[in-house]
């Protein structure tokens, strides 16, 4: 049985880093089946990236791929926090997987440098700013490269920025610096249907945000403005993931808006234009020279 309850608590009422166009998608078609709603039609949705060979073919999920000392580390797909999932198949990645993939590859001596390879519209807070340290961390002690494909938008910029460089294609998008939260109000939907949802509660605040009702203005601006404090934090620690390239200043300026290509290079979000397919050597070549 699917568990409704658990992909709710996941979507609405908290904050994500996620594209808006992303959370569009998913309000709109898992929406109505969590809230007994009818259907709404969804066109559109995510394709998963691929970096194709000879980068995309080695080994399983369940490890780092690994060539001539060069590792691979997945960000694909909705990102949540907790998992034991770490690749693409599932149509997730859990940020503590990546957070394993890093504790794998730091301790292992044949590993010379890392790609991450990021495709992903983002997805939860809640775990997002520890993985994104974490892989920091691994930059601190060997090369790491973020190679996108297409995507790396809000939590998946978040980690992509984290490596010392971020590859982007011409047709590729990031940034999305930014955070959001959905809410939804059944209470038209409910009148029209004849029905009455009474709340029983102890604490002023213990129903905010149920979707029975329209959020108050209180407790709107409340949430808005911890939105706010997520957004600065976010832009504060790409800030300082991308030193000298992206202040704090220029990355709250993009007020979470995404680059193609060259403009998000030219507005510091990455640092080179080129196709996946080409990193990989350039990558092996840099790292050989430095060895030598």
């Amino acid at each position: 049985m699917t568990n409704f309850p658990e992909i709710a608590s996941r979507m609405f009422n908290t904050p994500l880093m996620l594209h808006p166009a992303k959370g569009d998608v998913i309000a709109r078609s898992f929406g109505p089946r969590i809230l007994g709603i009818p259907d709404v039609q969804v066109h559109g949705g995510e394709a998963m990236g691929l970096v194709g060979d000879p980068m995309g073919d080695w080994g399983d999920d369940a490890a780092p791929r690994e060539r001539n000392g060069v590792a691979f580390i997945d960000i694909e797909g909705s990102l949540v926090n907790k998992g034991k999932w770490i690749g693409k198949s599932s149509g997730l990645t859990s940020y503590e997987g990546i957070i394993s993939q890093a504790n794998n590859v730091e301790n292992d001596p044949s590993i010379r440098g890392v790609i991450c390879e990021v495709d992903s519209f983002g997805g939860e807070v809640t775990g997002a700013f520890d993985a994104a340290e974490r892989l920091f961390e691994l930059s601190q002690v060997k090369p790491t490269i973020a190679v996108l494909t297409d995507h790396a938008c809000s939590a998946g910029y978040l980690l992509a920025s984290a490596c010392r460089q971020i590859v982007i294609p011409a047709t590729g998008i990031c940034g999305s610096i930014g955070v959001i939260s959905m809410h939804v109000d059944m209470s038209a939907w409910l009148k029209q249907n004849g029905l009455n949802v009474t709340i029983l509660k102890a604490g002023a605040h213990k129903a905010d945000l149920n979707p029975y009702e329209a959020i108050p203005k209180d407790v709107l601006e409340r949430e808005l403005a911890e939105l706010e404090e997520l957004r600065i934090e976010f832009a504060s620690t790409v800030a300082r993931f991308r030193a000298g390239r992206l202040d704090l200043k220029s990355a709250l300026a993009t007020e979470a808006g995404v680059y193609r290509g060259h403009k998000a290079v030219e507005a510091g979000l990455a640092d080179a234009v080129a196709r996946p397919s080409q990193v990989l050597a350039a990558f092996e070549a840099e790292l050989g020279r430095s060895a030598g």
